[in-house]
């Protein structure tokens, strides 16, 4: 019975040395793991609710990333047409100023025909800069619909007006604005119809006036063979400074809305990186390891492991064997 004793009580304390030796070498190992990839949590089995933690904080930094890009898509947009209204605003000045001398009666019919060659080149100049491209495949000033360009040419389809107006513009787009589907709505385009065909009149109300038509009517008035300083002339004059002037007021404040969303944009852009930068902390204070706590818990498990090592050596060498004989 006490050599029967001696075996199982043997047997059991290599068992539990060899247990022992097994659950060391797995904590060793964990201890190498984390050290080597700088995180506490490098499977959801390792702490489960630190790993939803920082999954979360993934995604969080994830939908930040998306945002910075539709806020920066949107930057580009809004520089393009921020510069686009001042050549327009400037383009538009400019036919004013045509406009004014070419009601000047002491102008020679040669002068006459240089200006309205001058207001011809303005227009093309004007229709050039609605449909400027966005960069990316779009148009500025398409609305909702930037995929062509949203101003086109067209005959003009009644006969009673074709012969000052045989053409017209049309706005091809869709009115509105397109917006990137972000926490704080930014715009992805500008309203064409809205900013190239309405102006504001001395009330400030929006009215409908379409530059290009305008213009046109002008050349085609003034460049005929009328005398200076007749109606026919002064009433072309005074129609076209006054839907210009319409049409100044109305790109003037569709800059100032367009400066405006850039300066907007600078605090939405703070506000999301303020966000980022909070799931960030998240998602390491979820998963990331503190080196120095880690680097203790080596040393002291790997000291454990080569103590287990030397016991399981000793509990080797037991055997009833040894004492018979």
């Amino acid at each position: 019975m006490e050599i029967a004793t001696m075996r199982i009580t043997t047997s059991l304390a290599y068992d539990q040395s060899v247990e022992n030796l097994q659950k060391r070498q797995q904590d060793l190992t964990t201890s190498q793991t984390q050290l080597t990839s700088g995180k506490r949590v490098n499977k959801a089995s390792d702490d489960p609710t630190a790993a939803a933690r920082a999954e979360r904080a993934l995604a969080a930094i994830g939908r930040s990333d998306a945002e910075q890009r539709a806020i920066d898509a949107s930057r580009n947009v809004m520089n393009i047409a921020e510069s686009a209204l001042g050549d327009g605003v400037e383009l538009l000045q400019s036919a004013r100023e045509t406009l004014v001398a070419l009601g000047n009666g002491g102008y020679s019919d040669s002068d006459r025909r240089a200006l309205t060659a001058k207001l011809s080149e303005i227009r093309k100049q004007l229709l050039s800069v609605a449909n400027r491209p966005d960069g990316g495949g779009g148009y500025v000033f398409g609305g909702q619909s930037a995929a062509n360009a949203p101003f086109i040419e067209v005959p003009n389809p009644d006969p009673a007006t074709a012969a000052t107006l045989p053409s017209t513009v049309k706005f091809t787009g869709q009115a509105g604005q397109t917006q990137a589907a972000t926490r704080e709505a930014v715009n992805l385009s500008v309203d064409g119809q809205r900013t190239w065909l309405q102006g504001r009149d001395s009330s400030g109300a929006l009215v409908d006036v379409n530059i290009f038509d305008t213009l046109t009517k002008a050349i085609n008035t003034l460049g005929a063979n009328v005398s200076p300083g007749t109606t026919t002339v002064k009433d072309a004059v005074t129609a076209g400074l006054g839907d210009l002037d319409k049409i100044l007021g109305n790109m003037q404040s569709a800059r100032a809305e367009v400066g405006e969303a850039l300066n907007r944009m600078d605090g939405i852009e703070s506000r999301n990186s303020a966000l980022k930068l909070a799931a960030k902390t998240e998602k390491s204070n979820a998963e990331d390891l503190d080196m120095t706590e880690a680097i203790s818990e080596f040393t002291n498990r790997h000291s454990g492991y080569q103590a287990a090592l030397q016991s399981y050596a000793s509990i080797q060498k037991l055997s009833l064997f040894q004492y018979i004989g």
